[in-house]
């Protein structure tokens, strides 16, 4: 037996044998990294060698060492590596260090060569500046106040900073703690009216009584409440939390109390019970954006004024919330598009048009659209010219890219993603496509789509969409009576045709079958001897998931919106999301109150017109696959317990 050992041994590649011993030995640093082993970390360094991940052993030698109080040898690797994923990371760790042991000449030193700074990175060059007084960092720091409502704790000697010179003042704070309430951080919120000028502070337990018992607050508030700001504004803060549940009951407090509100405390209260009765789908929700005047919004209260009006039809409403959005949000291409509308909707065409023409040609739900209003067809761009074999090896030879083809081969897919997707920072066109290729070839399927999709002139949809598994998911969804490019449409967002993709919620495989779902379908199909480790064999997977989409279907007056809304929420929120009267399904779609489901709804229906255009050799309409979403009824599902 060991003679035969030995003799295979002897047939096999001494490449593989060193690449195999590497492996070994770098999981063996990680690991020593991961428990603070210094001598084990040193011992399996020292056996890397040329190995891909070398590199990273010696980035983890040196921040341990670095935790030790000793950074030598930190510049020259730094600089040796510069650009590199690793060497962004470990810099970043090395200001987290300098920070914490206020060298600010360092941080100088070394800030201005980072790529990507995280905020608390940020956060600590800007320490370094308050520093050596540099009042240019006022600039700055003042776009933190109401952006980051959860700051990490490196930013706070910058939020400081701005009170203590007088950079924002009482209205500022009320401002933030209102950001935050909004976002659902009390905890913030209380901590940000610290800032506040000691008389101007409300008691603690006041405010705990406004966010946790909301109306007994209100019904308790002594006789004299209204006479400081502080008691008018947790007045405020306790219909904000009673919106949270119900909108109606807080609208009715507040016309109890709004004549001893000023303006703005006044219309902030409806604007938060406006934006609670749009994520509800209350027909009241228009009403109360009006009740609210020009009380400043969130980006979220904004955009779901917009919404409200979609689901009210109310154009004019739409057209001028949109045009009150900051600059930036209205430019996205949701709301360029609603704009046109209701541009179009008033007789503006001209104006409408020009604003589909802004987004026309995007490869995504709103550039579909806008080409439809346009009445042209979505067009497939021309397949870019096949990439070379010297461009490949030139993809297969950059580090970064070998390095992340390393930590796929050992499974480590979370460190592959980084590594890869910082690879590709400065590539051309050329470049991303033999990298997308590279990975297609080796069946890396997520990193070829998302690495396909970043190209700006030369395109390769059949690598944007790609649909591997043909020879089990087209006659599965065959069988199950299914538009085979909406199922790869829907796959393709699942799951980007990972196999062993597992979501943080437990959903397994090709399909994101959830545990519950898959026993469920397997019982009502009769599938024998099914347990849920089968769940990620590539051809069970397809039959659950076909399935479940057949039913869903079946269930919800096989419309396609309707059933990728519940493949991703649920089949009763789906119905429930119905509106009183038929509705267009781009408007079903963008008023879904998760967000989460609202962009995967739109991508499906989106990624389906170009798998028909590659399965079909023609681009069919959106609006068409979209359709109109019938009104809500009270009739069950025909499957009462469809999970």
């Amino acid at each position: 037996m060991k003679f035969r050992l030995l003799l295979v041994c002897l047939s096999l590649p001494f490449s593989l044998f060193a690449q195999s011993n590497g492996d070994a030995a770098f999981l063996s640093a990680r690991e020593a990294f991961r428990t603070g082993d210094i001598n084990k970390l040193e011992r399996a360094a020292s056996q890397l060698g040329n190995h891909e991940l070398a590199l990273y052993a010696e980035s983890y030698r040196l921040r341990m060492w670095m935790d030790k109080g000793d950074p030598s040898g930190m510049r020259e690797f730094l600089q040796r590596n510069e650009g590199s994923y690793v060497a962004e990371k470990l810099r970043a760790d090395w200001i987290r260090w300098f920070g914490k042991r206020a060298a600010w000449s360092e941080i100088d030193t070394e800030f201005p060569k980072m790529l990507a700074p995280e905020p608390d990175v940020t956060c600590y060059s800007q320490q370094a500046r308050l520093a050596r007084a540099d009042q240019t960092v006022f600039a700055d720091a003042d776009k933190l106040w109401l952006s980051m409502l959860e700051p990490p704790e490196a930013c706070r000697p910058v939020l400081d900073a701005l009170v203590t010179n007088q950079r924002v003042g009482a209205d500022d704070v009320w401002a933030r703690a209102r950001r935050q309430l909004e976002a659902n951080r009390p905890g913030q919120a209380k901590a940000t009216l610290n800032y506040l000028p000691e008389s101007q502070m409300p008691d603690s337990r006041a405010f705990d009584s406004a966010i946790s018992s909301a109306m007994s607050h209100l019904v308790r508030q002594p006789a004299t409440w209204s006479g400081s700001r502080a008691g008018r504004e947790l007045a405020a803060f306790a219909i904000q939390r009673l919106a949270a549940n119900d909108p109606r009951t807080a609208a009715d407090e507040l016309e109890k109390i709004k004549a001893k509100l000023h303006d703005s405390e006044r219309q902030w209260a409806w604007s938060q019970i406006a934006l609670q009765g749009a994520k509800k789908h209350m027909t009241e929700a228009v009403g109360w954006y009006a009740n609210a005047g020009k009380s400043p919004l969130s980006e979220e209260g904004a955009q779901w004024k917009v919404r409200a009006a979609l689901r009210a039809q109310e154009w004019g409403v739409v057209r001028d919330a949109i045009l009150a959005m900051p600059p930036e949000l209205a430019a996205r291409p949701e709301w360029v598009y609603w704009l046109g509308r209701a541009q179009k909707a008033g007789g503006r065409t001209t104006e409408a048009d020009a604003l589909f023409e802004k987004i026309a040609g995007q490869p995504n739900f709103y550039g579909n659209l806008a080409d439809e209003e346009l009445d042209r067809k979505i067009v497939v761009p021309p397949k870019a010219k096949a990439t070379s074999n010297e461009e490949l090896r030139a993809a297969q030879d950059t580090p970064g890219i070998r390095r992340a083809m390393a930590f796929f081969r050992l499974d480590l897919r979370t460190e592959a993603v980084r590594e890869w997707n910082w690879s590709l920072r400065g590539m051309d066109d050329r470049q991303l496509l033999a990298a997308a290729n590279l990975a297609k070839r080796n069946q890396i399927w997520d990193r070829a789509i998302n690495t396909a999709d970043k190209t700006r002139n030369e395109h390769d949809y059949t690598l944007r969409f790609l649909a591997p598994y043909g020879e089990t998911v087209r006659p599965a969804a065959q069988n199950q009576s299914l538009d085979d490019a909406w199922v790869y449409g829907l796959m393709r967002q699942e799951s980007r045709f990972i196999t062993n993709a597992k979501s943080n919620v437990g959903a397994s495989g090709l399909m994101q079958l959830m545990p519950a779902t898959a026993k469920w379908v397997a019982r009502k199909i009769g599938l024998r001897d099914f347990s849920h480790s089968r769940v990620n064999d590539t051809e069970t997977n397809v039959l659950l998931g076909t399935t479940y989409m057949r039913l869903v279907m079946e269930n919800l007056d096989n419309h396609p919106v309707l059933a990728s809304a519940a493949y991703n929420a649920g089949p009763g929120r789906a119905k429930k999301w119905r509106a009183d009267k038929p509705l267009e399904g781009a408007i079903y779609a963008e008023t879904i109150p998760f967000s989460e489901t609202r962009d995967y709804v739109k991508k499906v229906m989106s990624n389906a017109v170009y798998y028909s255009a590659q399965f079909n050799g023609k681009t069919d309409s959106l609006k068409t696959r979209l359709g109109v979403v019938g009104a809500k009824t009270a009739d069950a599902m025909k499957d009462a317990d469809l999970p």
